[in-house]
């Protein structure tokens, strides 16, 4: 049996807590601090491979809180051919509640780390713990960065619509009503198109025929309401508010028509999002989404596995004559 180099992480934001040890000895090799500097991940490379010239071993890397502030540290291990496994952090802390130890410590936590990869042959549990990452290419960690940066604008432009239309019911009554809802192109144009909110009252037809999206029907609609518009005493201060908030999401439509427009091109691209597309109800967001977050199908052992990772996999939840199931409490474990 060839000998093992193990190599735990505790990851930090700008400090990460390392022991290195092997599958012939219970204690650590080395334990040392690393800061997230080019010199010390540098340094960091350096040092295990001298470990690993000196045993002639096989290198293994386990990292709490694979992805994020491990960013790029996990990538170059894995450009390094070396094994890679992320730990996961809800069974981690499950069998430290089964193996407790005396404090909790980054130390501490980096020891039973090592502990758990050395074993890992013998006890399932720690098999569940640590989850190998399978190497994904260029392509799809680009469609991850991209569809992930693409759900937070959107989830941002969600937040500021639903604010925008409360503050509107409440500075300009029946303004709304217009359009029923103010993520609208021509509605958030016609916003920002004066810098007093209550200058909109007086935006000529002409004018407005000019703006984008407003043709003679919305135009008739504006004319209706203007008639009659009224404005709270509010809106002499809440009233720039809406229109900053107004330009914002016009802001986050431009920003997240072009990441759509890069993510097209990369599915192009993608064996596995265009096998995706092939299937019916699929789209080019949720087919990249997805392809995304799997980025490599060999990861995954079985079909349950890849089940349980996209959340649609109920997990058995029953007791004595009760039978039930349950949602997973973690999906995208990355």
């Amino acid at each position: 049996m060839s000998v093992e180099l193990q190599v735990a992480l505790d990851i930090g934001s700008a400090r990460h807590r390392v022991a290195i040890g092997t599958s012939e000895r219970s204690e650590p090799l080395e334990e040392f601090d690393l800061q997230h500097t080019p010199a010390d991940l540098a340094q960091f490379f350096e040092r295990i491979r001298r470990h690993q010239q000196a045993h002639s071993a096989q290198v293994c890397v386990a990292m709490e809180g694979f992805g994020g502030y491990a960013r790029p540290l996990d990538t170059q291990v894995l450009a390094q051919g070396w094994r890679l496994y992320a730990i996961n952090n809800l069974k981690f802390a499950r069998f430290k509640e089964i193996f407790p130890a005396p404090a909790k410590t980054d130390a501490i936590d980096a020891r039973r780390m090592l502990q758990l990869m050395q074993m890992r042959a013998q006890l399932p549990m720690a098999q569940a713990v640590l989850q190998e990452v399978a190497p994904v290419d260029g392509v799809h960690r680009q469609l991850k960065a991209l569809t992930r940066r693409r759900k937070q604008l959107v989830s941002e432009r969600m937040s500021i619509s639903q604010r925008m239309q409360a503050e509107l019911h409440g500075v300009a009554p029946g303004l709304l009503d217009i359009t029923g809802q103010a993520d609208n192109l021509w509605f958030l144009g016609f916003l920002t198109c004066r810098e007093d909110l209550r200058k909109l009252k007086t935006v000529r037809r002409s004018t407005l025929l000019r703006l984008r999206g407003v043709g003679v029907s919305y135009a008739a609609k504006i004319a209706l309401w203007q008639k009659s518009a009224t404005f709270a005493d509010s809106a002499a201060w809440v009233g720039p508010m809406i229109q900053a908030d107004a330009r914002r999401m016009l802001e986050l439509r431009e920003a997240i028509a072009q990441l759509e427009q890069k993510i097209e091109q990369l599915l192009l691209h993608s064996s596995l999002a265009k096998r995706l597309l092939s299937m019916p109800g699929f789209g080019p967001t949720c087919a990249s989404e997805l392809a995304a977050e799997i980025g490599n199908i060999e990861r995954f052992k079985a079909e349950a596995s890849f089940a349980v990772y996209l959340g649609v996999a109920p997990l058995d939840h029953s007791s004595g004559k009760r039978i039930g199931a349950k949602l997973p409490r973690q999906v995208h474990g990355e």
